[in-house]
């Protein structure tokens, strides 16, 4: 759960392979998976030891004084449970997982998210525990091997009394006479070897273990605190916000700028709004970024450009995808970033609610010097993600349902500023919607994109395919400023088997690379599409968004 080290290797030159890098996507399914692991053997580990205490009461024995965990026969088996620093500490472990694994159910993750933040945060106090397990001493080895090795069952006082032989060696003797003694460096009888009794000259003698759990836990525990602290340092800084703005159902684009951030297409960030909540935090993909410029989008308020402009520096004049007039100031310490994020849920309506002083206006800007009305805004980031990859196929394929499609934005933002530095050669883009009005998110990038590619006759790089999955307001369709758009639109749901097909024969003996960000059934029928084989020698590589 590194997410700053996935990051590094992800974006790094030394993690070359693609099947490497696309298993560090699975990190999360990982931690998952041997959380999952760990209750299942904590319930066997303490099943035995239920077992072992009852049999250390029940059979206690005087000869082996050094290993009974009891001090005498019929000892209460709860007072090994709850008077002994291993029982003690189990106990608490078993208590403290059942509360990790009770409050990382998606039910209490989604109702009240406070709860699984705090006892999931519980587990340096079972780091603390599992290291203390270990310290009472009821593991023990034996230090006099050589003097007592295993199998030894008389003590040399035993050489001056009668050894008896047993049953079965009387027998093999009768059958199987002595005979004499072999010369000196000759091999003994192999039977002599296998069944003769080994006699020991001194009583075993036992130690505890030094407790080495520390061993296995101090180095990844301190790489996640080292990481931990890292964050905090880089996302105490309070963000600016620069301008949010009201989309159609229910979507909030929010435009931030901060100093000394970098991030790549198709990463993503954690927001964290204090008033919001003190604790939650939720992670947005980002939908912008740009490096070199801070944007200004009031111009009367862009006092930074005007003095730009009266010292002789280079800045000039942009439209918005709104219409509005803003102003670019070149400025390398700083980039601005944006993100979408639909309002579901209490988290984001309290976040909208906050943001927009009057929530029934489309559009509201926020100039940067009422900066002081609104929030403080910590994000923490940028973190990798698996649509990194998607520049990196010669072949990709996009499918965004619904709010989905926030991923694959700031991939097509980084293909309007220059697509030749890219290994990508064409990208079909699939978004589907309930609402006509969904397209009007990014119907401006889009746009701008189809008639970037036109006018450099490259009409073919993108296929954009929309497909609109209900036709209640069909009658609202966007007009003649999106013309371009017009004619991509299709009714109903896309026919995933021909897409499949089309993609393949057009692309023979190719990797295609597939992104999915959508809900649970679009992802699961691409996923075996893309398992499935083809007789086009066309192979297809799945990958899913998964926020870690």
């Amino acid at each position: 759960m590194c997410r700053v080290l996935l990051a590094f290797l992800r974006g790094s030159q030394k993690v070359t392979s693609r099947k490497t890098r696309r298993l560090l996507d699975k990190n999360k399914a990982f931690h998952v998976t041997c959380g999952v692991t760990i209750c299942v053997f904590s319930v066997v580990h303490v099943a035995a030891h239920l077992v072992n205490a009852l049999n250390f009461s029940v059979n206690y024995n005087e000869d082996f004084l050094a290993l009974n965990a009891a001090k005498y026969r019929g000892e209460d088996p709860r007072k090994l449970l709850f008077a002994t620093v291993p029982g003690l500490t189990g106990v608490l472990m078993v208590l403290v997982l059942f509360l990790m694994g009770t409050a990382s159910t998606y039910a209490i993750r989604v109702s009240n998210y406070d709860i699984f933040w705090y006892t999931h945060n519980l587990f340096f106090i079972f780091y603390l525990l599992l290291i203390l397990h270990a310290s009472g001493g009821v593991l023990k080895y034996q230090t006099n091997l050589e003097k007592h090795p295993p199998g030894c069952s008389y003590h040399n006082t035993t050489l001056q009394q009668e050894i008896l032989v047993p049953e079965v060696f009387e027998k093999t003797f009768s059958e199987n006479p002595p005979k004499p003694f072999p010369e000196r460096g000759a091999e003994p009888d192999p039977f002599i070897q296998n069944h003769f009794v080994k006699i020991c000259t001194e009583d075993p003698r036992f130690q505890s273990h030094f407790p080495e759990t520390w061993l296995w836990i101090s180095g990844p525990l301190c790489l996640y605190c080292a990481e931990r602290l890292y964050r905090y340092i880089r996302s105490n800084k309070p963000v600016t916000i620069t301008s949010v703005i009201s989309h159609p159902c229910n979507v909030l684009e929010i435009r931030m700028v901060k100093e000394n951030f970098k991030a790549r297409p198709g990463q993503y960030i954690i927001l964290h709004c204090p008033r919001v909540s003190s604790l939650e935090s939720n992670p947005f993909t980002l939908t912008m970024v740009r490096h070199s410029f801070f944007f200004f989008d009031d111009l009367s308020t862009g006092w930074g450009c005007w003095l730009q402009m009266l010292i002789g520096l280079p800045w000039n004049f942009r439209v918005s995808p709104e219409g509005l007039l803003a102003s670019e100031c070149p400025t390398g310490a700083k980039a601005t970033f944006g993100v979408h994020l639909k309002i579901v849920g209490d988290w984001t309506e309290r976040f909208r609610d906050l943001l927009l002083l009057h929530s029934g206006q489309d559009t509201e800007i926020l100039p940067i010097f009422q900066q002081r009305c609104y929030p403080k805004l910590y994000i923490d980031g940028p973190f990798g993600s698996p649509f990194e990859e998607s520049l990196k196929y010669e072949v990709s394929l996009c499918v965004a349902g619904g709010i989905g499609v926030t991923p694959f934005a700031s991939i097509l933002h980084t293909l309007l500023d220059g697509w030749e530095r890219y290994t990508l050669r064409r990208l079909y883009f699939i978004w589907v919607c309930r609402e006509i009005q969904s397209f009007c998110w990014f119907a401006d990038l889009l746009c701008g994109l189809h008639n970037k590619l036109w006018q450099e006759n490259r009409p073919d790089y993108v296929n954009i395919q929309l497909y609109l999955s209900q036709t209640d307001g069909i009658q609202k369709i966007i007009g003649e400023k999106y013309q371009a758009l017009n004619s991509r639109l299709f009714i109903g749901r896309p026919r995933w088997k021909l897409l499949f097909d089309e993609i393949a024969k057009y692309n023979r003996q190719k990797t295609v690379g597939v992104f999915c960000c959508g809900p649970r059934a679009i992802s699961r029928m691409l996923h075996r599409l893309s398992n499935s084989s083809n007789s086009y020698g066309t192979r297809f590589e799945y990958n899913k968004e998964s926020f870690s």
